[in-house]
């Protein structure tokens, strides 16, 4: 069974360590540094700000080729209003991933690519996702049945939560769109002075608000990629 780390690995160092087949999800590499290294192989997908490879900076060239690159750099954006600008962009970007599902084959939606999330699932987590980092601790309000947790979290006690519930597209999008506009409304009014509240977040502890409302968009931006890759193989009407 592969080991698994968590938490502050800052200044850590690895000497000599074997690192295949490894995987790096949601950390942050801010000046790291590899050398006398084998990288073969390798897949990097992330917001790449000044890469450096064997001595040539590759930042402009992976930046110029990813298409995902404008909406990456809106992620951790700084003010209420530039946060607001980040939603509605996300919201744009899943209402054409909507209108490609739409397309597709009846039941399209309900199945899964590859063992993952079907589309619907995907929609389900999110709806966990606000809940959890927003509408749960900021606003105030509860969770909803149809909301599915990431595998590491299904056993935990979510209160109110029914996994046993199998919900069409139309009642997860109407749930989704709701979450939406309540964060949409809550992004308007938000103030500077408010970005650095604490907020005890379900599992994961006191956060600052600003990282809060940074995790939504990462779980929007990255299920929105999934999402789309996997639509890519299903069949149209």
């Amino acid at each position: 069974m592969p080991q698994e780390f968590e938490g502050d690995l800052a200044d850590a160092e690895f000497w000599g360590a074997d690192l295949s087949r490894a995987t790096f999800r949601d950390v942050n590499l801010t000046g790291a540094r590899i050398s006398h290294a084998w990288v073969v192989d390798v897949e990097i997908d992330a917001l790449v700000d000044r890469l450096v490879v064997n001595g040539v900076d590759v930042t402009a060239y992976v930046n110029d080729h990813d298409p995902w690159f404008p909406l990456r750099t809106m992620l951790r954006p700084d003010t209420p209003a530039e946060m607001l600008a980040t939603w509605s962009t996300l919201e744009r970007e899943w209402a054409a991933t909507h209108r490609t599902v739409e397309g597709l084959a009846a039941g399209a939606a309900h199945t899964s690519v590859n063992g993952e999330w079907s589309y619907v699932q995907t929609l389900r987590h999110l709806v966990f996702a606000m809940d959890k980092w927003f509408t749960v601790p900021v606003a105030d309000a509860g969770f909803d049945p149809i909301g599915l947790p990431n595998t590491g979290s299904l056993d935990l006690p979510w209160p109110g939560l029914d996994l046993s519930l199998d919900p069409p597209l139309d009642h997860v999008q109407a749930v989704r769109a709701e979450r939406a506009q309540r964060f949409r409304s809550f992004l308007a009014s938000l103030t500077a002075d408010d970005l650095d509240r604490s907020i005890d977040v379900a599992e994961n502890g006191p956060h600052p608000l600003r990282e809060c409302i940074f995790t939504v968009f990462e779980e929007e931006f990255w299920h929105l990629r999934y999402a789309r890759r996997d639509l890519l193989e299903l069949p149209a009407a």
